[in-house]
């Protein structure tokens, strides 16, 4: 949950090589300037996609280039970089693979990737049969006179080219808010869908109107407009009643705020943009919108997705199964996540929660920092995982800040942190999206060119050293054992506390029970995150849960859903 995306936004094309998720358990905030390795692994990706094209469709580098560029979407100004980056670097690209160079040779040779005095040489690949200094300085001969050298590799500047620029101005402005980017009446609901729009937060019915926004209790029950906005408006002409307090009052109404890293933001990259085989031009219909939502899918996350699973399994949301039960919760969630959140950074965002004591509903906050506490990707990851004491004080400032935020009759769910060791047992031997074509690259190579650059999502539970994955997980169980602790002996006036273990085995094993595969429920591409069907599966544990031990959570079942749904339909949609 650390890095994942910076490291691979490039897979695609070096392009954008942003990292959003650069956040570091506590110091930096999430910046758009790529670290130079960073960088690195972009351009190897890009070149391997490159080369790996070729190879499928037994053509030249020069029309595999062209390939890419051609499924690339014209927004953003995508498939337009993509041929001017073509025709910046590509003849270098070609005659260094057209003399079997692997990707980090041309990376290396190219500058986009570097090696400090007394760095390792850090290599996604098989090291070439020569010595790699030989190797490396026969290449830098072959395009010792290309004008390129001449263009910066540093990412610092990546942002001031003109082509990029309203790219970057526009994720800065997503990533560093936590807001809609486009917001008339300034309420923090939006009508349009990424740079932190609906995707993460409910629909706005009426932006002009900053009173007019999900979750709030309705105005004068809604007779004239919907304030709302959970398409329950007017008044019945048979009886002259509200159908808002026709339908609504007394039923409990409450919505679901996400409080989370990219996890529960779903961070996703898709494998057919990096797997040549199996690309296309309807492979990357999706980029711009991933783009802009920092390469996380909320429309599909566990706790908040509202459109139907793409992975066709039948668990839902926990949005979706509070909208089930109560039709009057329509629209009512917002997904707080961000890639690289912390229990010592989230200060700096959840001044982006939406809800008023007085006038809202009541709302279940999931508190699910899961991964960035322990993860990180330096060398000795130890010293920078939160320590017990530094979790208790920033976990009690959250729960503090929400008490005075969150209408009375809330609930506060505090997630444990997971075992990671899953990742590496089930993985390291298994072929990464990059080696399936030519049977090359495991995940155990591909996560350690990753912490060898210093680029680990999380260094301490995809690596080889047991010792390190042992002590990563010992951190990771003192933090969820301090979780528990604060739900039973803490009490809040405006909300109760309850906490759920993050049973990843307990999904594991549903999961084999329907003929599937434990490593089938990681992202691929990132080898880190839990996918969709994970996801949505632990939601689905959580929503059993809660209808068995705590089902004052969930509110009442609405007897006034079919009638919702014959006078209003979808009520407008999400």
């Amino acid at each position: 949950m650390q890095s994942p995306w910076k490291v691979l936004l490039a897979a695609p094309l070096l392009l954008l090589p942003f990292h959003t998720v650069a956040s570091p358990a506590r110091g930096d905030q999430p910046s758009t300037r790529p670290s130079n390795g960073h960088t690195c692994v972009g351009c190897v990706v890009v070149v391997s996609v490159i080369e790996q094209l070729a190879q499928v469709h037994n053509s030249t580098v020069q029309a595999s280039m062209e390939r890419l560029c051609s499924y690339l979407p014209e927004k953003l100004f995508l498939k337009s970089t993509c041929y001017l980056v073509v025709r910046m670097f590509g003849p270098d690209i070609i005659k260094l693979l057209s003399a079997d160079m692997k990707a980090d040779v041309v990376c290396h040779t190219l500058q986009f990737c570097g090696q400090d005095p007394g760095q390792a040489f850090c290599h996604l690949y098989p090291l070439p049969k020569e010595t790699w200094k030989s190797t490396l300085e026969k290449a830098r001969q072959m395009v010792k006179k290309s004008p390129t050298l001449k263009y910066s590799r540093s990412g610092s500047d990546i942002c001031s080219l003109p082509f990029l620029a309203k790219i970057c101005e526009k994720i800065k402005s997503a990533l560093e808010n936590s807001v809609p980017f486009r917001d008339v009446d300034s309420d923090k609901y939006s009508v349009s869908p990424t740079l932190r729009g609906y995707h993460w937060r409910g629909r706005d019915c009426n932006d002009s109107d900053k009173k007019a926004y999900p979750g709030r209790r309705p105005d004068n029950w809604d007779v004239h407009q919907d304030s709302n906005c959970n398409g329950i408006w007017g008044v019945d002409p048979k009886d002259g009643i509200p159908y808002e307090k026709k339908f609504c009052e007394g039923s409990e109404p409450r919505g679901i705020i996400l409080l989370g890293d990219s996890a529960g933001a779903h961070f996703h990259i898709p494998p057919e943009w990096i797997t040549a085989s199996q690309m296309s031009l309807k492979s990357f219909v999706d980029l711009p919108s991933a783009l802009t939502d920092e390469l996380n899918w909320p429309q599909l996350s566990g706790a908040t997705g509202f459109l139907n699973s793409t992975s066709g399994i039948k668990e839902n949301s926990i949005y979706l199964h509070l909208r089930k039960r109560n039709r009057c919760n329509h629209r009512d969630y917002q997904n707080l996540a961000k890639n690289g959140a912390s229990s010592q950074n989230l200060e700096r965002f959840i001044q982006s929660l939406s809800r008023n004591p007085q006038l809202d509903h009541p709302a279940i906050v999931i508190y699910a920092m899961i991964g960035n506490d322990v993860c990180n990707g330096k060398i000795d990851p130890v010293p920078k995982m939160t320590t017990p004491e530094q979790f208790y004080s920033k976990v009690m400032e959250t729960l503090k800040y929400l008490n005075s935020h969150l209408p009375n009759g809330s609930h506060v769910i505090l997630y444990g942190l997971p075992d990671g060791t899953f990742l590496w047992d089930h993985l390291h031997n298994r072929y990464h999206p990059l080696g399936q074509l030519n049977e090359d690259v495991t995940y155990e190579q591909f996560y350690t060119f990753l912490s060898c650059l210093q680029v680990s999502s999380c260094h301490g539970w995809m690596s080889s050293n047991k010792t390190l994955r042992t002590l990563t997980s010992e951190r990771a169980e003192q933090l969820s054992n301090i979780l528990k602790k604060i739900a039973i002996s803490k009490k809040f006036t405006n909300f109760d506390l309850l906490y759920v273990d993050f049973d990843f085995q307990g999904v594991v094993k549903k999961w084999q029970n329907r003929g599937g595969q434990p490593w089938q429920l990681i992202e691929p591409v990132d080898g880190f995150h839990p996918n969709e069907v994970a996801l949505l599966l632990l939601a689905d544990d959580l929503w059993d849960k809660m209808q068995l031990q705590w089902p004052q959570v969930l509110g009442k079942e609405n007897p006034f859903n079919p009638q919702i749904e014959q006078v209003f339909g979808d009520q407008g949609g999400h």
